[in-house]
């Protein structure tokens, strides 16, 4: 067994903690093993749209781009965050024997609010919000988003909650589960809840012959039926739907509950069948469901869900704009327009060497201006990984790039061979990059690739969040626009253009248009 299996795993304690343990008990069997925690989407290569291969989770997209890209063999997620089609060529290939299915309140001080006729309860969850309103009408209810840590920092922080709901295997996996917990027995929990799924490429016969030795035939099939259910009433819809199966004594029982958002309606059923004869039961009890009243109550639910509306400054392309999750209802325009500049011939004639481009458009002015074979440069430098892409496509090899122009004009300061460089930039660059470079005596000589003129729209103010890729595009929105917004920025250079205006400012982890979608994506989660 000399393969080495790459294990994807997002990156927070959850998440690693349960690529581990799958990584320990592949190891135990002899496999080798590496785990890859990936951060964020990055530059997209696939060769189809997204939406095309059926990639849709919020939890589970970075993975599965990463598992067609070929850049991990196997991933790891909590089942119950998968959606319950899985993208074309990815696979189930194991699910590891269940954990704690219960859902959990952390509560303060005690549990006396429990009998009380107000009390405030913290929970992201529909399925959790609508439960408990239906034992307890008159609570409220408040949001509650953010990995294990940081909800349970949330409920240290606020005063004036009685306590909040948590998946008890979330808990007790990372060791965070406090004195002051209650299982809620009575609640029933999300499809898959405590289970853990890896997935893997359908063709990759090593890694899913390797992960089916880790399966667990019981919490397959208990899974499989929640699923299933879930995927028959769910009809494109984020809907309070709970769902449990168990097998006893070669039974297999099963319960599931369809919830308004308020909790005011509740359609239940429940189901036993013997083992073997049970592949029929999820169609059975949702079709129960959807006869006693489900099928209206998906309808007001679609109906209900809330939008969220977010602005992008620059125009999204259709396979983009697939990429956002279903609560986001998104406009989009081109908030800086580009004019190409006609560069003369002369410019080339030096022999020019210490090459800075800083965005695609003076790449395209370049390549507009001038034939291939006039643009032999020495030593180009550039920001960004797309600019570098492009460059490398039509001008030449790349010999330094970094994300922001700060950090290039530092690497300069420290690399460059000479003391003069040719920046092809626009008529509205920013000051940074140059004046670094003047200040360690290294003359830079501008060249005014393309020009960028400000063309902004007013917003509707029903728009919360902005979406930014630079920052003319911070610029041009102030102009027309107050700050009022999230700002959601490609990267350090824009986003500190946003801080000049906007309170809450976020930096996608990659600079590109994908990676800023992802951000909004969990955000909005």
């Amino acid at each position: 067994m000399s393969e080495i299996i790459r294990i994807g795993t997002r990156d927070s304690e959850l998440a690693l903690w349960q690529a581990k343990t799958v990584q320990q008990q592949l190891e135990n069997l002899g496999y080798k093993t590496e785990l890859v925690p990936v951060k964020s989407t990055g530059d997209l290569v696939l060769d189809k749209p997204l939406y095309e291969l059926g990639i849709t989770g919020i939890f589970t997209r970075t993975l599965d781009i990463a598992m067609l890209n070929e850049d991990i063999d196997i991933a790891v997620h909590s089942l119950k965050d998968v959606p319950t089609i899985l993208p074309k060529g990815i696979i189930q290939a194991a699910v590891i024997k269940r954990g704690n299915i219960n859902d959990t309140l952390v509560f303060k001080n005690n549990e006396e609010f429990l009998s009380q006729k107000e009390a405030i309860i913290a929970t992201g969850s529909l399925r959790r919000r609508a439960q408990w309103l239906n034992r307890f009408p008159t609570h409220t209810i408040v949001d509650l988003r953010g990995n294990v840590n940081s909800r349970m920092q949330k409920l240290k922080d606020n005063d004036d909650w009685n306590g909040a709901i948590f998946a008890a295997a979330g808990l007790g996996r990372i060791g965070i589960r406090p004195e002051e917990a209650i299982n809620l027995d009575w609640m029933i929990p999300a499809p898959a809840q405590g289970a853990v799924m890896i997935t893997a490429l359908k063709e990759n016969e090593y890694a899913v012959n390797a992960c089916a030795e880790l399966n667990d035939e019981e919490t397959e099939i208990c899974t499989t039926i929640e699923r299933e259910f879930l995927n028959r009433l769910e009809g494109g819809c984020t809907a309070p739907i709970g769902a449990l199966a168990k097998i006893k004594n070669e039974e297999v029982s099963f319960k599931g509950v369809l919830l308004s958002r308020d909790g005011s309606k509740k359609i239940e059923v429940t189901r036993v069948e013997k083992l073997g004869s049970h592949h029929t039961i999820a169609k059975f009890c949702a079709d129960y469901v959807i006869e006693r009243g489900g099928k209206r109550l998906m309808d007001e639910l679609l109906r209900s869900e809330k939008q969220t509306m977010v602005y992008s400054t620059k125009t999204l392309t259709e396979d983009q704009r697939h990429l956002l999750n279903h609560k986001i209802s998104v406009k989009s325009a081109d908030f800086i327009k580009v004019s190409i500049n006609r560069i003369p011939k002369t410019i080339l004639k030096s022999n020019l060497k210490n090459i800075i481009i800083t965005s695609k458009n003076a790449v395209e002015s370049l390549i507009t201006n001038f034939t291939a074979e006039e643009l032999q440069f020495n030593s180009i430098y550039c920001v960004g990984r797309r600019t570098k892409k492009l460059i490398e496509q039509k001008i030449g090899s790349v010999t330094h790039s970094e994300n922001n122009a700060k950090n290039l004009a530092n690497y300069l300061v420290d690399y460059i061979e000479g003391t003069e460089v040719t920046y092809f930039c626009s008529n509205l660059r920013l000051d940074e990059l140059p004046q670094i470079l003047e200040e360690n005596n290294i003359t830079v000589n501008e060249v005014e690739a393309y020009q960028t003129v400000y063309s902004s729209i007013k917003v509707d103010e029903s728009t919360e969040g902005v979406m930014f890729y630079s920052p003319s595009t911070v610029e041009s929105y102030i102009s027309q626009n107050k700050p009022k917004k999230i700002a959601f920025c490609i990267g350090e250079t824009t986003a500190k253009e946003a801080k000049k205006h906007f309170k809450d400012v976020r930096t996608a982890k990659v600079p590109t248009i994908e990676s800023v979608i992802e951000l909004v994506n969990e955000y909005y989660v």
